[in-house]
């Protein structure tokens, strides 16, 4: 199974930094659901900017607790690298 680290752009502009195992799900989840994250809700629609893909979960955790604790500079150089 395969767990990816992934960043939204809101419509605010903000970054979100998120961790699952079905992107295209969870990222439908984020501009529909009532399941998405209570910060993504009150900012949609959101955009998809990045994915890494990792093949553990412990990977994904801790990649995602590295970019979350990123200033927004760095996390835009991350997102306009590709």
């Amino acid at each position: 199974m395969a767990f990816f680290v992934y960043i939204l752009q809101c419509v605010d502009k903000t970054y979100y930094v998120g961790c699952t195992n079905n992107l295209e799900k969870r990222f439908i989840e984020h501009n529909t659901s009532k399941k998405g994250s209570h910060y993504t809700k009150i900012r949609r629609p959101v955009a998809l900017k990045h994915s890494e893909e990792f093949t553990t979960l412990i990977e994904a955790r801790r990649r995602e607790l590295e970019i979350t604790g990123w200033r927004r500079a760095k996390k835009e150089n991350l997102v306009k690298s590709i």
